[in-house]
C-alpha cells in the first residue's frame, strides 16, 4: 500500500444505551493519501458505509485473487487516476448485522453517529476539508441505501453521494422475502425463539442458509418498524400466523423506500452536486429497477448524474468503487 491505513477508537455517545447492548467504543479505520505526513495540506474526504452483515473491517476484505476497495482506492490514488482524499470507514455491525444507517427506537442512532460522532471525529484528527463540497458518501446495497439516508437528512454535511445496489423499491427487494421469513418464524414458535435459536447455531457451527432471508427482514423491521415492547422492539410488516401483510405496517416501511422518499425531500437532494448510482443486470434483490427509478428522480434534482448499469449480480462487485470515485472524487472541491 501507497498510503496508509490508521486505526482508532472512538467512543460514540450516539450508540450509548442503544437497545441492543452493542458496544458504543467502535474502531474507526481510516485511509490517509501519500504523502500525508509531508505537509499541511488539508484533503477532501470520503466516507464508505458497509453493507447489511458486514463491519467496518470488511473493507479490506479480498477475495481469492481479487483485491479490495481500500486496496482498489490506493492504487487510484497511487497512479493520479483521482486526486488524494481521506478514506472513513464506520463501523456499523449490530447484534442484528446492521441498522441500514438510520436512527431507529430498536438498534439505536445510527446516523447519527456518523454524521455527528464520526464525521466530528475525523475533521478534529485529520487535515480534512471540512464543507460539504469536499465530503462524500458511498456504500455497497445497505450502505448504498445508507448513502441515500445521509443525503435525505444531511446535505449540509455531504454534496456528493454514491448508491452501488441501495436498497429500493421495497416491493421488489423486501416483500417476496415476507412468506420465507414468516414460514421460519411460524416453525420456530415466534421472532424471540427464532433469533435466539439462530445465535445459538452461530455460535456453535453457522448459520443456516434461509437463515440470512429472516435476520434481514428482522432488521429491516427494526430499522423501519421499531416497535417498543415487542419482540426484539419490531413490528413484522405480515401476520406471523398467515403472513398476509399488514398494510399499516407495510406502509410505515414504505415510508423508508428511497424511490418514495427522493421526491418527497427533493429540495434537500437538491443541494447535491453529484450523484452516482448502479446495479447489476442480475442483481438477485431485483434492485435494478429501483436504481432506474431512483436515476429518473434524480435527472429533475439539478445534480450531476451517472447511473450505470453492468452485466453482475449483487456480490463481489466491489470493483464497482473504481467507478462511483473515478466519477465523485475529481468532482469534490479541494483548496
Amino acid at each position: 500500500m501507497k498510503g496508509v491505513l490508521e486505526t482508532r477508537e472512538l467512543q460514540a455517545p450516539a450508540l450509548e444505551n442503544n437497545p441492543l447492548g452493542d458496544p458504543a467504543r467502535r474502531q474507526l479505520r481510516v485511509y490517509l493519501p501519500p504523502g500525508y505526513s509531508e505537509g499541511e495540506r488539508r484533503y477532501p474526504t470520503v466516507y464508505f458505509l458497509h453493507a447489511f452483515s458486514n463491519s467496518g473491517a470488511s473493507w479490506t476484505n479480498v477475495s481469492a485473487f481479487g483485491l479490495s476497495v481500500l486496496d482498489r482506492l490506493d492504487a487510484m490514488v497511487a497512479s493520479g487516476e483521482i486526486p488524494p482524499i481521506i478514506g472513513v470507514f464506520p463501523d456499523g455491525w449490530t447484534s442484528l448485522g446492521g441498522s441500514q444507517w438510520v436512527n431507529s427506537d430498536a438498534i439505536g442512532r445510527y446516523r447519527d453517529y456518523v454524521a455527528k460522532d464520526v464525521l466530528g471525529f475525523v475533521d478534529r484528527t485529520w487535515r480534512t476539508l471540512a464543507k460539504p463540497a469536499s465530503r462524500a458518501v458511498v456504500g455497497h446495497s445497505s450502505g448504498g441505501y445508507g448513502a441515500m439516508v445521509m443525503g435525505r437528512y444531511h446535505p449540509e454535511l455531504f454534496s456528493h453521494l454514491g448508491s452501488h445496489a441501495g436498497d429500493c423499491y421495497f416491493e421488489y427487494c423486501y416483500l417476496p422475502d415476507l412468506p420465507k421469513a414468516a414460514s421460519a418464524l411460524l416453525k420456530a414458535g415466534g421472532v424471540e425463539p427464532w433469533y435466539q435459536d439462530f445465535k445459538r447455531r452461530c455460535r456453535e457451527t453457522k448459520p443456516r442458509g434461509d437463515d440470512f432471508t429472516v435476520i434481514n427482514v428482522l432488521t429491516m423491521a427494526a430499522a423501519y418498524s421499531p416497535k417498543k415492547g415487542e419482540p426484539l422492539n419490531i413490528e413484522l410488516p405480515f401476520d406471523t400466523q398467515t403472513a398476509r401483510v399488514k398494510l399499516d405496517v407495510w406502509n410505515r416501511w414504505l415510508v423508508h423506500d428511497p424511490v418514495r422518499f427522493v421526491p418527497k425531500f427533493l429540495d434537500a437532494f437538491r443541494k447535491l452536486k453529484t450523484v452516482f448510482i448502479d446495479c447489476g443486470t442480475r442483481d438477485e434483490y431485483n434492485l435494478r429497477w429501483g436504481a432506474r427509478m431512483l436515476a429518473e428522480e434524480f435527472r429533475t434534482s439539478g445534480a450531476e448524474l451517472c447511473h450505470e448499469e453492468f452485466e453482475d449480480s449483487h456480490s463481489g462487485v466491489s470493483y464497482r468503487f473504481e467507478r462511483s470515485l473515478g466519477f465523485l472524487v475529481p468532482r469534490m472541491a479541494r483548496e
